[in-house]
């Protein structure tokens, strides 16, 4: 008896027939061959989740099995490319069913008729192993793709390089077993299972954003997790374009899981036009979008986080250092109850299934520096972006986030309203990186820039406990000693942790910048000393106008000219001595 369907409840539908299906094998249901994945096996039921839109779906529908767990296609083609959840190319799918996606259209995610200039890295007698590199092209101009061998055997026939589609056959190999396989430009692998590795490498390298809040106060490592948690409006999104802009990962992967049409039109847009910082060519040369939007099927959603660890882990094994954005785990989350509810389970927290810690761990421990089979040193680093409800940070996402990354970006509402971006609080967010890190630091710069970091982040802690104070009595009772530690921050606060996306010096700063930023600002809380030690108003010396020109420092002090930075030595002398001489 073949499976038919027996029941349909939204993405979950009811199948009941022999019991050759297995768990998480890949079906096709219905007469429209819609994609599914079997999430429960009870006797003669079977359960699957569907991954398109399920109406007219009816009793008595057949139900295929594929024999294969869900996996997705990958090779050459996917960079500067935008797919849904499950990596079909959204381009193509328009071109075959027009703006709105029809039901049933199964597109491959590589065009199968496009050529490559391959070059072919094998010849006849050679072993692979897993892990081999037998392939290369030039996918863009800033990505050379280099296929690595799943298999091992002996080669037995192969073929000179040149123009090849992704289906043509480049070599065929002989298993131990006499078996023998073809090795093409595409691979295909299970979303749910991990790619191998040969070895994970300690974290001790950062990740270089370019946003000075996050390199210098709280930085996240390569092959690291971080989360970015806020309420509506508080940034999340913006500071993952960031990221995904100025980051010095080699390939960005930007999950857009639930979120609305317009925000992935917009990163689509932006993506577009913008160049590569370190290279001048088109940025979505290195940038493999996924777009799960909040009216695409929610069973999608659950399974797009895999779909672009799979994508990211893919370039990892070639040597690339990849970086994910994943927002937001949130919306995902979101897909993980409607399903859990659909599939009649017991509700934990908030109406979450009890495994969402397990699933967020899942995703998070996809994340790493490795050796990759091949040898070569590749990451994977995973930004995650969480939207709580009402802002509400002890909800169950966010706090079980908490339990599986090393770096909390939290944004703060009240920092977003007063027009502060990045609206990361200082006080709340952390990273667990400094203590790995330390010694990349302090080979870069000697001792200086931990001892810079711990100091400015003391004057910020130190100014929060004077402002509670503030708020109750008012600032004119503190002595004038407390009063330039609430200067020398807000000048911080202002000049170094407040950042401009739109401005194109300040957008991205290196970290040499930065360390001289705080240098300026520390020489400045020091210099200042002398007029507290004679109790001058510190007021006097924000009337020389120092203040306001320290703080456009981020502005006037052009990237590639740090130098300049030095003159802010002399002009901060000259004010504290021409408050000190008027006061004689």
């Amino acid at each position: 008896m073949p499976y038919e369907i027996y029941s349909v409840n939204g993405p979950v539908v009811t199948a009941r027939g022999a019991s050759s299906l297995a768990m998480m094998e890949s079906v096709r249901v219905g007469g429209d061959s819609l994609m599914g994945e079997v999430v429960s096996v009870r006797g003669e039921d079977t359960v699957i989740q569907v991954y398109e839109d399920t109406a007219g779906l009816r009793p008595g529908d057949p139900v295929l099995g594929t024999g294969g767990a869900l996996s997705v296609e990958l090779g050459p083609g996917l960079l500067h490319n935008i797919f849904d959840g499950v990596l079909r190319p959204l381009r193509a799918l328009e071109g075959a069913s027009g703006a709105f996606m029809a039901r049933g259209v199964n597109i491959g995610a590589l065009d199968t008729e496009k050529l490559w200039d391959v070059k072919v890295l094998l010849k006849e007698g050679d072993v692979v192993a897993p892990g081999t590199v037998y392939a290369e092209c030039k996918e863009t101009e800033l990505i050379t793709h280099r296929c690595v061998s799943q298999t091992a055997g002996t080669v037995t026939s192969v073929k000179p390089g040149g123009a090849f589609t992704i289906t043509e056959p480049l070599a065929e190999i002989k298993d131990a077993r006499g078996k023998t396989h073809t090795l093409t430009l595409r691979q295909t692998w299970p979303i749910r299972t991990p790619r191998p590795v040969k070895n994970r490498l300690p974290i001790n390298r950062p990740l270089i954003t370019g946003q000075r809040v996050i390199d210098t106060l709280f930085p996240v490592a390569k092959g690291g997790c971080a989360a970015i948690p806020g309420p509506f409006g508080a940034g999340k999104t913006i500071t993952q374009h960031q990221l995904a802009k100025w980051s010095d990962a080699d390939i960005i992967v930007y999950l857009g899981c639930g979120e609305r049409g317009n925000e992935m039109t917009q990163v689509l847009e932006e993506f577009s036009g913008l160049l590569d910082p370190r290279s001048g060519k088109p940025l979505l040369d290195r940038t493999v979008l996924l777009a799960n939007t909040s009216n695409m099927p929610v069973a999608a959603r659950e399974a797009s986080v895999y779909t672009g660890m799979t994508v990211a882990e893919y370039y990892r094994d070639m040597g690339y250092h990849v970086a994910i954005m994943a927002d937001s785990t949130s919306r995902w989350a979101e897909a993980l109850r409607e399903i859990a509810g659909r599939l009649e389970e017991m509700p934990a927290e908030e109406g979450f299934p009890a495994y969402l810690p397990s699933r967020l761990a899942e995703f998070y421990e996809r994340a790493g520096y490795m050796v990759t089979l091949s040898g070569a040193e590749g990451s994977v680093t995973v930004i995650g972006a969480v939207s709580p409800q009402g802002g509400d940070f002890s909800e169950p996402v966010t706090q079980n986030t908490k339990r599986f990354v090393r770096t909390f970006w939290a944004l703060d509402r009240q920092l977003a309203y007063a027009r502060h971006f990045p609206a990361i609080n200082w006080i709340t967010s952390y990273s667990e990186y400094i203590d790995d890190l330390e010694p990349w630091y302090r080979e870069t710069f000697g001792d200086q820039f931990s001892a810079l970091r711990t100091r400015v982040s003391r004057l910020l802690l130190e100014e929060s406990k004077l402002m509670e104070i503030v708020k109750l009595i008012g600032a004119d009772i503190l002595p004038d000693d407390q009063k330039l530690v609430i200067e020398a921050a807000r000048i911080i606060r202002l000049g170094f942790l407040q950042q401009n996306a739109y401005h194109d010096t300040d957008t991205y700063v290196p970290i040499e910048k930065q360390k001289g930023m705080m240098e300026i600002y520390l020489y400045f809380y020091d210099a200042a000393k002398p007029i507290v030690d004679r109790n001058i108003p510190i007021a006097q010396l924000r009337d020389t106008g120092i203040t306001d020109a320290l703080i456009r420092i981020k502005y006037d002090v052009p990237n590639d000219n740090i130098a300049l930075l030095d003159d802010y030595r002399g002009k901060i002398d000259g004010a504290v001595r021409s408050v000190l001489e008027a006061n004689l």
